[in-house]
């Protein structure tokens, strides 16, 4: 594992995560505050104060964007959160904001599924997109010119991993902004503004939550300037987070590290358990030791993942797996307690075979899990 230089601060992960964002104590308040239920508040005068309007600034928000950078860029007071309806919330609003017409964006072409849409809406508005594959750090190759670099690392559903800081560099030399989509590692796993980035994004519908029960998305970034664009575009389309989905995902944060070492841990056991199988192939998790990934992913991140993707021979073979598991969901999404798998080709968006299964790790135990899944691959077979 690689440490940043913020990462050597005197507080750990675990410390971190449990009283990330929260008040100053005050007596017979509580330790986190409930959700602030509030389209207006009191307003005499200007219109001056932190909170205005519902849709520009909530208390519950603001708690859990200060847990978000304390987890994101520990130690750092330069930097700025905002929290959104989803990830694609999110997502949007990095791209939206900093692109204009005529400019050039690179995407990785085994990013995310919807990144197709983004990249129609993007042209319709007369922006260029150029795509590579995440792996051998290919987007380097169509870099040249762009005015921003997505980057998705480890990729979703593949899990290949890409050098972020070399992209970074490469990137920042030719005047380009860098945008890593940080929802796989989690801030546990991996830091991208402490690897150069100038944004962190991600959904917080998935691991940093982890109960299935939350959508949410956010945005860390270190140039004033640009978040300030980010900010003013979700002003504009009003994609906010509800303060009950804040205060949830603020709870959610203090078990994150509990959450996140138990399912990694579990992944790698997974893993080491699907490469004895013969039917399995394809098996991806950047965790293993022999992984393709695993060499770039040991240099930059802190912990691997719940995500385990490998292929079964037939669609038929994986229907009939995900039938036959009693303790796995057959369910998209990825990283809540419970475990979840799914055919990922069902949705069209994805370029993968037939039988490619991506499976999210919960937080079962590790011997019962896997003994279901062997079970399951055993019946399937018939």
């Amino acid at each position: 594992m690689s440490d940043t230089p913020e990462d050597q601060g005197r507080t750990g992960d675990g410390t971190r995560a449990v009283r990330a964002g929260l008040p100053e104590p005050v007596k017979h308040e509580p330790t986190l505050p409930g959700p602030v239920f509030a389209a207006h508040f009191h307003l005499p005068g200007e219109a001056t104060g932190p909170y205005l309007y519902g849709r520009d600034e909530n208390p519950t928000w603001t708690l859990l964007e200060r847990a978000i950078g304390e987890l994101e860029a520990p130690g750092r007071d330069d930097v700025e959160t905002l929290v959104f309806a989803s990830g694609m919330a999110a997502i949007s609003s990095v791209l939206f904001s900093q692109l204009r017409a005529g400019d050039a964006v690179v995407l990785p072409s085994d990013g995310y599924q919807v990144l197709p849409l983004v990249r129609a809406q993007l042209e319709a508005y007369d922006v260029e997109v150029r795509t590579a594959p995440t792996g051998g750090d290919a987007q380097l190759e169509v870099l040249d010119g762009a005015r921003l670099l997505w980057i998705e690392s480890p990729s979703n559903p593949g899990l290949d991993v890409c050098d972020i800081r070399r992209l970074v560099a490469a990137a920042h030399a030719q005047g380009a902004l860098v945008a890593v989509d940080n929802t796989l590692a989690t801030p546990l796993g991996q830091r991208p503004l402490g690897l150069g980035a100038d944004f962190s994004v991600a959904s917080g519908t998935k691991q940093l939550t982890g109960h299935g029960d939350v959508l949410l998305g956010y945005v860390v970034g270190r140039d004033a300037e640009s978040m300030a664009a980010v900010r003013r575009w979700r002003k504009i389309v009003g994609a906010i987070s509800g303060p009950m989905e804040a205060w949830l995902a603020h709870r959610s944060i203090a078990t994150l590290q509990l959450r996140v070492d138990r399912q990694n841990a579990t992944a790698l056991a997974v893993a080491e358990a699907l490469k004895q199988r013969p039917e399995v192939s394809g098996l991806r998790y950047p965790g293993l030791p022999d992984d393709p990934a695993h060499k770039t992913a040991a240099q930059q991140m802190r912990r691997y993942g719940c995500v385990v993707s490998f292929t079964l021979p037939t669609r038929a073979r994986a229907e009939r797996f995900l039938g036959a598991l009693r303790l796995v969901e057959d369910a998209t999404s990825f990283g809540g307690v419970r475990s979840t798998a799914e055919r990922r080709r069902r949705w069209g968006g994805d370029a993968v075979p037939e039988g490619f299964i991506r499976m999210s790790v919960g937080a079962e135990d590790p011997e019962d899990l896997i003994a279901d899944l062997l079970r399951a691959l055993d019946e399937s077979a018939e």
